[in-house]
């Protein structure tokens, strides 16, 4: 009998853990079907990008997006809205929702909130189950502590929070000081789920020509493991979702992302390397080894986080120590 895959992911249903994230994939209708029907538990629509709604990336704009709670801003924000593009991508999750039987999760890209927060509405009433606030943000400015960026963060959340009724995740970089106590005041902001984590695009620079030129590189599977860290010395300790991204390609990568404390993992380079099918196959060998090891979904979760293993100083400094120095002995 094939292994129940049912787990609860932003209080949502899914019948299967694993989720199509954010990517062009996702962006349209024919593609979505296609990943539903081959397994998937719940998709996340491409991401909507500040710079894509407002009337360009002016001073203007900068002004308006950190312009919280003055008066009149809401309306000034949606002066400056491309309607166009925002009207497509409202009308994308309406028809996902219409046509799909999982939870369509729609995705906001920023790092203030000002009007994002009347996005965050139209996005509810367009019918997304769930809203995952995407932060991803290059901090360049010498005079900017981590404490006022860890605060600006916050504020988008508690301020996207306060604005919808839908769930609300945020996809995060592993790049804080002090990531443990960021999480913990994310979940008193009421976030309802963490996504570990959100990977940088990163320049590189062509000799040639000499300039700097974009690179986009799919992620490899090595990547899972600082995601995996983190989920399980938060799995326990916070009362989140917690969803595993960037890294996941075999159903492998799935069992570990469980087993480390994933409710949910996404999905997005593999699909793009191998094919949706892809997915039915991870689902498949997730069930499989369920199946192989006696455990259900629910045993597995979190079986190897570092409140519940045998080792938890596996996740710690003191494991770094013990391999550097396993690794010098070997020379």
């Amino acid at each position: 009998m094939s292994a129940d895959l049912t787990t609860t992911y932003l209080g949502l249903t899914l019948e299967c853990p694993l989720i199509a994230s954010s990517s062009p994939l996702t962006g349209k209708l024919e593609t979505l079907r296609a990943i539903v029907d081959h397994g998937a538990g719940a998709v996340v629509l491409p991401s909507l990008f500040e710079e894509e709604v407002t009337d360009g990336a002016g001073a203007s704009s900068e002004a308006l997006w950190h312009a919280e709670g003055q008066a009149g801003e809401a309306k000034a924000y949606m002066a400056t809205v491309d309607h166009g593009h925002l009207d497509s991508y409202l009308d994308l999750v309406r028809e996902a929702r219409r046509e799909l039987d999982v939870p369509v999760v729609a995705s906001l890209n920023g790092t203030t909130a000002g009007g994002w927060t009347r996005t965050a509405e139209l996005l509810q009433e367009a019918g997304a189950d769930a809203i995952e606030l995407n932060v991803y943000s290059v901090e360049t400015d010498p005079y900017a502590s981590g404490a006022s960026i860890e605060e600006r963060t916050l504020r988008l959340v508690h301020a996207v929070r306060h604005a919808v009724t839908v769930p609300v995740a945020v996809k995060l970089s592993p790049y804080y000081t002090a990531f443990a106590n960021v999480a913990h005041r994310l979940a008193e902001a009421r976030a309802d789920g963490l996504v570990l984590f959100n990977r940088f695009v990163q320049p590189d620079v062509d000799v040639s020509a000499i300039e700097v030129s974009p690179s986009l590189e799919l992620s490899r599977p090595d990547e899972l493991r600082i995601a995996l860290r983190w989920l399980a010395i938060l799995r326990g300790r916070i009362d989140v979702s917690l969803a595993a991204t960037g890294g996941v390609h075999t159903s492998q990568d799935a069992v570990k992302a469980i087993l480390a404390g994933a409710d949910a993992v996404m999905m997005t380079s593999a699909l793009l390397q191998e094919g949706i099918g892809r997915m039915r196959d991870v689902r498949h060998g997730l069930a499989d080894w369920l199946n192989a090891n006696g455990l259900t979904l629910g045993e597995a979760r979190g079986r190897l986080s570092q409140v519940a293993c045998g080792n938890p100083r596996a996740y710690e400094r003191a494991q770094y120590v013990e391999t550097i120095g396993a690794a010098n002995a070997m020379r």
